[in-house]
């Protein structure tokens, strides 16, 4: 895809140039500074060093109260528990934290349920309400799911159950009748931060508790890296609350990882000194993620809770089998989904993709979805059919709402939940077409029928004389990196092939660069730029270049220097 590179607004001198002095920093750090809203040395202060004491009071959430007080009341009366969470990384990182808790503190019977994705499908599902006649629990706690359950959650409490709900994601027009309802996104939710993820609304409601039961709140503090995981994977802002927990998460996770996720990382072989939020996303995520999408994610929740490396270590194997199994399949329907789009006339001119198929594996067409907007740069629906009935994953494109969207063509959807940049939804089959057509109409609608076209914020235009490994160090401790804090992305113009660049890869789709500016003199940097193969010929050309790269560190025999990781390479214009 072509990309837009966008640059930020200028940061004028009289802006920067206070906190620049105050704080004894380079121009270039005072001016990203003062785009993300710090502006002042408490600020930077707070940003820079961000302190668990600074948590929202957890009680500003609508219905915590109601939620505390059941809770206490089942763990004085030693009551019949079932934690629920959903299949993936942010519902069983919560169901794990919340188990762990209540096992921990208290002598509750308690038992985890999490739906099986392709019997059950995403949220409170029909068969768990349907056993707890059997099951006879005294409460059930929902993680990441249950906010649009309604006419189940009726269902549920007319066995006697209570249910409280900790979601995170887009309440429909009536709240589901439970004893408590948690969800920083209610219309009449007054808490101050509504970017949590489910693990994290979780979390607050394990610090409400010890604090009504006279416990340390810091006891609810072990569960950091819990969060910091669903935080990385459910690409929720990492601002606010999400920051600190992020921050100290990633803390606690370098320097006392828990056996399940000590064992992640060694089958995936990271030996890196200090793992960041983007290997979270990349390598621990995509394994806990595996084990829902291949067999079962209960294999997920006891890898999180083992007690020991070797306990973890069996779980954990069977795990990474599982990752290799979802590449595999992951590959396979992502070349049989672009080719079923070369073929249909429809998305010739399309501004929305909606593709299915009797058979796909339900456990990756999410990914699928992704995938098919890094090729087509346009809001995404993926759905497998069977029997009738189809589900899928959506996924979006930067300032389009899916959930919005989904809500417009509800009418034709037999269930469908998530929110702003993913959702899942089922279907009959019968109604695909016409589907697609009225979800087509919908993204026009909304966006006045302008094609999107995938964008690129590039920060702030160095040469290269500006790149040093202070300037690193400074723009490292902006980490962790995400949504309302992306990883910054610099320009640099007029770079030339210092001679050394060459194509790597086991299918050479990558490249492995020298570089050089002459403007900066004698400086050369080395850099690698993943799928841009196809500009290789024009860098060997000598002909110069313009790029956007993120300032990194390559680790190698223990040797560290800087690296630039090249986003995009365009020719430049003289």
């Amino acid at each position: 895809m072509e990309y837009k590179w966008v640059k930020k607004k200028e940061v004028e001198i009289a802006e920067y140039e206070p906190l620049k002095n105050k704080l004894t920093i380079p121009d270039v750090i005072a001016k990203m500074l003062i785009s993300r809203g710090v502006n002042s040395f408490d600020k930077a202060k707070e940003f820079f060093r961000p302190r668990l004491e600074n948590l929202h009071d957890p009680f500003l959430m609508k219905d915590m109260d109601k939620a505390v007080d059941r809770m206490v009341q089942a763990i004085k009366n030693n009551e019949k528990i079932i934690v629920y969470g959903d299949y993936d990384v942010d519902g069983t990182t919560s169901v794990s934290m919340m188990t762990h808790f209540l096992k921990t503190y208290s002598d509750c019977i308690i038992e985890y349920y999490i739906p099986d994705r392709y019997s059950e499908g995403y949220g409170v599902s029909e068969k768990f309400i349907a056993s707890l006649e059997a099951k006879n629990p005294h409460l059930v706690i929902t993680l990441d799911c249950g906010i649009r359950a309604v006419e189940l959650i009726e269902k549920g409490s007319k066995h006697g159950v209570d249910f409280i709900i900790c979601d995170h994601h887009e309440p429909g027009e009536n709240l589901p009748p439970a004893h408590a309802v948690l969800d920083p996104k209610r219309k009449d939710c007054d808490y101050p931060f509504d970017g949590l993820s489910g693990c994290g609304v979780g979390f607050k409601l394990i610090q409400a508790v010890l604090t009504k039961l006279d416990m340390d709140e810091s006891l609810a503090y072990q569960y950091l890296d819990f969060l910091t995981i669903s935080i990385g994977a459910d690409i929720v802002p990492i601002d606010d609350e999400n920051r600190i927990l992020a921050f100290h998460g990633l803390v606690e996770i370098n320097s006392n990882p828990r056996p399940g996720i000590k064992s992640v990382l060694a089958l995936a072989g990271l030996k890196r000194a200090e793992l960041t939020i983007e290997d979270v996303v990349f390598v621990i995520a995509p394994r806990i993620n595996a084990a829902g999408r291949i067999k079962h994610a209960f294999a997920a929740v006891e890898m999180l809770l083992a007690h020991s490396e070797a306990e973890a270590a069996l779980v954990c194997q069977a795990i990474e089998e599982y990752n290799k199994e979802r590449r595999s399949i992951d590959k396979e329907i992502t070349a049989e989904a672009l080719q079923s789009l070369k073929n249909d006339t429809f998305y010739l001119n399309s501004h929305s993709t909606v593709v299915w198929k009797e058979g796909w594996h339900k456990g990756v067409i999410g990914i699928v979805a992704s995938r098919l907007i890094e090729n087509y740069y346009k809001p995404t629906i993926v759905l497998t059919a069977k029997e009738g009935v189809a589900t899928g994953s959506a996924r979006s494109v930067k300032g389009l709402d899916i959930h919005k969207l989904l809500i417009e063509t509800g009418d034709l959807l037999i269930k469908y939940g998530g929110h702003e940049m993913a959702a899942g939804l089922s279907i009959k089959s019968e109604n695909l077409p016409e589907f697609r057509d009225q979800f087509e109409e919908a993204v026009k609608k909304e966006t006045g029928e302008k094609l999107f076209s995938p964008e690129m914020d590039v920060e702030i235009e160095l040469d290269f004389k500006d790149i040093t490994a202070k300037l690193y160090r400074l723009i490292h401790q902006f980490s962790p990196f995400g949504p309302k804090n992306m990883t910054p992305l610099f320009l640099t113009k007029n770079v030339e092939d210092a001679g050394y660049s060459k194509l790597v890869g086991e299918t050479k789709d990558h490249l492995k660069l020298t570089l050089k500016q002459p403007a900066s003199g004698d400086i050369y940097f080395s850099g690698i730029a993943f799928k841009q193969a196809d500009k290789f010929e024009h860098l060997k050309s000598g002909k110069a270049v313009d790029i956007v790269y993120a300032i990194g560190m390559n680790e190698w025999n223990g040797k560290k220097t800087l690296q630039l990781e090249v986003r995009d390479i365009k020719p430049s214009v003289i």
